[in-house]
């Protein structure tokens, strides 16, 4: 419809009045444009180091830009009051997303942007709004590095030092030194170093930036294989990563699916670059499997498996192996003992970097590339982003590619080499090449392991008639209500915003949902939420998922049945014991030996009829091809979670076709959950795997859940 004259007028007005406005304070538009970015990451309950530091600057600059508007004497009060009521705004954004993240309270104080990241950052978004800048704000240095320490003070009593280390220690009291350690040489400056790095980085990936696998460039297949030992040959993608070890390459995210041997490939690695001793961090399920693995493929190699406080290991062993949760008491001597290479497996499990466990694995990692010149660094997980391509942060940090603030120096020339700026759209694509250079490995099942068996997941809907079902259908539409009624108090204290009858406000519906989510994981299982909703609902799929593994037993012969809480698996192993089966148990509180004996039987004894698994403490580096059928009693909250479970099956050696049977209750979330696993897909194939996905299915499935509930109970109002 054309506009009426008036109506043009009145428009050119507000345009020329905005203008004006931004004329007079040019930051603010860009403030506003950042905190929103922020509070939209926030939302998803995903602000990692990069946006929190960007939550720091913009508290910074409404600070300094409201002190310089109220000093100003040149703007008309109608100005300078339109001016702070935009700041105002800027600030209250502020304060919701530090309500729903309280950790970002801390941020606000007034010296908080002081990191020469957040100066970056402030320097970057002040020149965006045309600020002139003294020549002592431009040229930005790096604080000296300091001397971080392998054993913090709360740490320090628990270390252990086992008589054998002593031993050890005794019959060499001086450790080599590495003559090819030299104090570094002063870095020059360059063109990039003026510039905030790790956002860009973390956005190429996000973006897919350049549509390829993420994957290095590695050597051709070696015409003979020389690193085997007799009886064993390792497959064509092994031997070539091998070939990239042997060229020199020594810093490595390999990624490669599950199932594809990335244990056997990291013991090799060992000897090909002679990075012994060897340090491999791995979960605690398998530990045994490790010891296995190294006598396996380096029969020559001494391997001993740390328990406890280390009583019974082999301090002169080659490759020592530990379990996350007991390396803190072993980092005092851990770091004195000249080891030449670490692996950590399962990376992904440090992605918490206020975790005692990451800080302990990188604090190991600094002090051996402080001992040794280019150690063996392997990091290995077919799932390292789970939630968020931030997820890499911790993972970038142990391989020695980032400080976290910043590229290493290998990268940022790298980075530099490209003559491009993040100012440059065709910069992502490159610094995303430049990030895989460094060692990103990513191979997938169907890539190279053609022969492998196809692998499917079948839906086995199951109807909950009891009274059990009935009282969980019945939360889940308390629940909705319940959500349904803080949307509605938060439309109507807002006021009308235009939105006609039916509308639905997708921004309050993520943030109630948000809240709740939190609630939520607050309140543990004392009160009705989403989470001991999908317990009971596990509990009442238990023995319904139990039968149904009981006859599928009987026709196709071994099943491993997952579960993720303690009482589904009993309710299980009594149904199977009532059916006369034998079975075996993995569980998170059996000792390394117990849970090797219970692997070795199902693959082994023909008696064991179905292996009961928990989700997480037998969903990673266990072996069990032995059975082609995986029945999944109640569902994960990850898309990693279920991959890695069924992987456990469908791996090399592998040689029929595997089902996943998924028990799903019908006309309850676990339908919706069920769906929301297989669209979450998205993250992993975007960042590693090139694939053009909607960036929005990196959303948590909790946090969808609930979005689905309150959408469905607002329709059904």
């Amino acid at each position: 419809m054309p506009t009426t004259a008036p109506a043009q007028t009145a428009q050119r007005r507000r345009k020329s009045s905005s203008a004006r406005r931004d004329d007079e304070a040019p930051i603010i538009p860009i403030l506003a444009r950042k905190v929103r970015e922020v509070e939209a990451k926030a939302q998803r309950g995903k602000l990692g180091p990069t946006n929190r530091v960007k939550f720091q600057v913009i508290a910074f600059l409404v600070r300094e830009e409201r002190a310089r508007v109220k000093k100003d004497g040149e703007l008309t009060d109608a100005a300078r009051a339109e001016l702070l009521k935009r700041l105002d705004g800027v600030a209250t954004i502020l304060a919701k997303t530090a309500a729903r993240d309280t950790s970002l309270i801390q941020l606000l104080e007034v010296d908080q942007a002081t990191s020469p990241v957040a100066r970056r950052m402030r320097r970057d978004w002040l020149l965006e709004s045309g600020a002139e800048l003294p020549p002592d704000e431009l040229i930005i240095t790096d604080v000296a590095p300091v001397a971080a320490t392998v054993v913090p003070a709360a740490l320090a009593e628990r270390q252990v030092v086992p008589q054998q280390v002593e031993a050890r220690r005794e019959a060499n009291p001086f450790l080599a030194p590495d003559l090819s350690v030299r104090a570094p040489k002063e870095t020059p400056r360059r063109r990039l170093d003026s510039w905030e790095l790790m956002g860009p980085l973390y956005k190429a990936f996000e973006t897919g930036a350049g549509g390829a696998s993420a994957s290095m460039e590695l050597p051709p297949v070696p015409e003979f294989d020389r690193m085997s030992p007799k009886g064993l040959e390792v497959m064509p993608h092994q031997s070539r990563f091998l070939e990239s070890v042997r060229a020199g390459h020594r810093s490595f995210l390999l990624a490669d699916e599950p199932g594809l041997g990335k244990t056997a490939e990291s013991v090799l690695a060992a000897s090909v670059a002679d990075a012994y001793p060897l340090l491999a961090v791995v979960p605690n399920v398998v530990k045994m499997n490790w010891a296995r693995e190294v006598e396996r493929w380096t029969p020559q190699r001494r391997a001993t498996v740390i328990q406890g406080d280390g009583e019974d290991i082999d301090a002169f062993a080659d490759v020592f192996i530990v379990n996350y949760e007991i390396l803190d008491r072993h980092l005092s001597w851990l770091s004195t003992i000249g080891l030449k290479g670490m692996v950590v497996d399962e990376a992904h499990f440090i992605k918490n970097l206020t975790s005692q466990r990451s800080q302990n694995v990188l604090a190991l990692a600094t002090r051996i590339r402080e001992q040794v010149r280019n150690p063996l660094l392997l990091a290995l997980t077919g799932t390292p982003l789970i939630n968020d391509v931030e997820d890499f942060d911790a993972i970038w940090r142990f391989l020695g590619w980032t400080n976290g603030e910043k590229p290493g120096p290998v990268l940022m020339e790298k980075l530099d080499e490209t003559g491009l700026t993040p100012a440059d759209k065709s910069f992502y694509p490159h610094a995303r090449d430049a990030v895989i250079s460094m060692g990103i490995v990513r191979r997938k099942k169907k890539d190279v392991a053609a022969d492998l068996p196809d692998k499917l997941i079948a839906d086995l809907p199951v109807q909950l008639d009891d009274e059990f079902g009935r009282s969980i259908r019945q939360a889940e539409r308390e629940l909705g209500e319940r959500l349904a009624a803080k949307y509605r108090r938060i439309i109507e204290a807002r006021g009308d915003r235009g939105h006609g009858p039916g509308h639905i406000d997708d921004d309050i519906v993520r943030l109630v949902a948000h809240n709740e989510l939190e609630e939520s994981k607050a309140a543990g299982t004392g009160s009705e939420n989403v989470f001991t909703m999908v317990r009971k609902i596990g509990q009442a799929k238990a023995v319904l998922a139990a039968d149904y593994a009981v006859q599928l037993q009987r026709s196709v012969g071994k099943v491993v049945f997952f579960a993720k809480h303690i009482d589904v698996m009993d309710t299980a192993e009594a149904h199977f014991a009532a059916a006369g089966l034998k079975t075996v148990s993995l569980r998170g509180d059996q000792p390394s030996s117990s849970r090797q004996q219970a692997i070795d039987a199902f693959n082994n004894d023909p008696e064991v009829g179905i292996a009961v698994c928990s989700l997480t403490a037998a969903g990673v580096g266990v072996n069990m091809q032995a059975s082609s059928n995986v029945v999944l009693a109640e569902l994960s909250w990850t898309a990693a979670e279920q991959t890695q479970a069924i992987d456990r099956v469908h791996r090399i050696g592998q040689d029929e076709p595997v089902t996943a049977w998924r028990i799903i209750a019908a006309h309850t979330i676990d339908t919706k959950i069920a769906e929301l696993i297989d669209s979450k897909q998205g993250l992993a194939a975007r960042a590693l795997d090139g694939e053009a996905v909607d960036p929005q299915s990196s959303d948590s499935v909790q946090l969808s859940a609930l979005m689905h509930l309150l959408r469905q109970a607002l329709g059904a109002a």
